[in-house]
């Protein structure tokens, strides 16, 4: 599998996933429930309660890719807004990987005058 990340989006469900679903449950909740092409060659990422297993699911011209990643130690970062899903970049998506909890990052501040 070579990923092209300059073509692909990549797009988080905030809500816990049943992880015992495969690639037809998952192409499923990208339909139905994010409202998105699963066929779309976009990557699409679940997470299951306790945030120890990620699993993504990738179309690639005749069938679906699916990742799966349980981490022994340690949980992934994943966003508290329970609503909508969310796109991450290629960067953040390392992030994601490394454990980096970019969500709770420091936002950036605007001010219209000095006093």
């Amino acid at each position: 599998m070579f990923i092209d990340w300059s073509t692909v989006q990549v797009f988080v469900r905030p809500k816990p996933t049943d992880m015992r679903k495969q690639a037809f449950g998952l192409s499923l909740i990208v339909t139905e429930e994010l409202e998105k092409d699963p066929f779309s060659g976009s990557l699409f990422l679940f997470c299951n309660k306790r945030r120890t297993i990620l699993k993504g699911l990738y179309w690639e011209k005749n069938g679906f890719w699916l990742l799966s990643k349980k981490l022994e130690k340690h949980r992934f970062p994943w966003p508290t807004d329970r609503q909508g899903i969310s796109e991450i970049t290629e960067e953040q998506l390392r992030w994601l990987l490394d454990g980096i909890d970019f969500w709770k990052a420091h936002t950036k501040l605007h001010f219209s005058s000095v006093s």
